[in-house]
């Protein structure tokens, strides 16, 4: 299975980058925007998990997140690999109490525990608003998407989801969330 564990901003918090995003879709044309219900945090990327691993990897997640909630909020922007040949743009993910990158550790942490392998991506908290099929000059997308500055929320749950490459809308991925896992204070 490919999977990857994720903080999925509320709907009112992706309805308000969607309208930001509005008239910069009509200027880029040439770009593949992504769609609201796919668009979350990453905090860990998992390509290929089994189904004998899946059920370790629950309990390993469930152990790791006895921790707060995240207070986070979209703000700025960037690309991928850089912005003199970006194939993704982005915005970025503002920790509004420090909490997001320890929260990556525990899930990438418990992650290797569990016997799975985990994208050795150094961890960049962004949603992915957009992406190019081949290297484009960006620097003038992130000087338009750095202007953003989203509404805050507090991510009180950690989403363990399936990528189905190609299922989705345009040959998207398809997202199934396999496992919910409520943040505590416990730990």
């Amino acid at each position: 299975m490919r999977l990857f564990a994720a903080l999925v901003p509320p709907a009112e918090v992706l309805a308000d980058l969607a309208d930001f995003l509005v008239p910069r879709r009509e200027a880029g044309a040439d770009l593949r925007w992504s769609d609201s219900e796919q668009q979350h945090v990453t905090l860990a990327f998992l390509a290929d998990v089994s189904a004998a691993r899946l059920d370790r990897l629950v309990e390993r997640l469930e152990a790791a997140l006895t921790v707060a909630p995240v207070a986070l909020r979209l703000a700025g922007a960037g690309a991928f690999p850089n912005p003199y040949a970006a194939r993704v743009l982005f915005v970025d993910v503002e920790d509004l109490g420090g909490r997001l990158g320890p929260l990556a550790r525990r899930v990438r942490g418990a992650a290797n525990h569990a016997g799975v392998s985990v994208d050795g991506a150094r961890f960049h908290p962004h949603v992915t608003v957009a992406r190019s099929r081949r290297p484009v000059a960006a620097t003038r997308w992130i000087r338009m998407l750095d202007t953003y500055a989203g509404p805050g929320w507090v991510a009180e749950e950690v989403e363990l989801i399936e990528s189905h490459l190609g299922q989705g809308r345009g040959g998207r991925p398809r997202y199934v969330t396999v496992e919910r896992f409520a943040l505590s204070a416990g730990g």
